[in-house]
């Protein structure tokens, strides 16, 4: 079956998570970030889907604004700067509006023109979700923004992924899911969606019972895999 409809994963593959720490970094008001706010963006990430999964486990939910703060506590102290006045709620105004990666709108704008279907299926929260795509300029290239709220467990439960059938009203082997995480995309390979991995960084494959369909390097490539499945 042919690919009609192409789903991404938000943190960390169509908008950059550690974008707040480099930008907060950069602004100089808070110097002691300087030399830590790579530390700070990957114990932020780190801590952010160790929460979900535990949560997820143990059925206490909370919505991922909720996790994203108890997370960034987290890596703050973890380096130091738990104490350092105004920086916590400056990471937090610019996590509201991550810079999407360069090649995201164009990218997007290739499957539009090319007649598919297009969205995002998320643990972030509508509002977070609707900002991110406003401030980065591609919300009016997605039919829908998914976000795991609508069932109350994060990913990897297949309730989550369940919500694209319910919004596009397709077939899983119609559908191309994209993701930066590794066990996600294995999780989706798992429930029957063709899927490709968005390996930035050159990580090993995860040892998972899944396995993604494609590697990219970035996003850039997703059109043309569309079209070639």
């Amino acid at each position: 079956m042919t690919i009609d409809t192409c789903i991404f994963d938000a943190y960390g593959t169509l908008f950059d998570v550690t974008s707040a720490a480099r930008l907060a970094a950069e602004e100089g008001s808070h110097p002691a970030l300087a030399e830590r706010w790579q530390k700070v963006a990957a114990d932020w990430r780190e801590r952010q889907l160790q929460y979900t999964w535990i949560r997820a486990i143990t059925g206490e939910h909370a919505d991922f604004w909720q996790v994203t703060s108890e997370s960034l506590d987290y890596a703050l102290e973890a380096s130091g700067l738990g104490g350092e006045s105004g920086l916590r709620d400056r990471l937090k105004e610019l996590y509201v509006d991550l810079a999407a990666y360069p090649e995201a709108p164009a990218m997007l704008e290739r499957l539009k023109d090319a007649g598919l279907a297009t969205g995002i299926l998320s643990n972030g929260s509508p509002e977070m979700l609707q900002s991110a795509a406003k401030s980065a300029g591609i919300g009016r290239l997605l039919d829908h923004v998914l976000s795991v709220e609508s069932v109350g467990i994060y990913k990897p439960s297949s309730k989550v992924y369940d919500l694209v059938n319910r919004a596009f009203d397709c077939a899983k082997d119609g559908v191309l899911y994209v993701s930066s995480n590794g066990w996600d995309v294995a999780a989706a390979a798992g429930y029957g969606f063709r899927t490709a991995w968005v390996n930035r960084a050159g990580q090993p494959m995860d040892r998972l019972p899944w396995r993604p369909d494609h590697v990219l390097d970035d996003l850039t490539g997703v059109p043309d895999l569309a079209g070639s499945i």
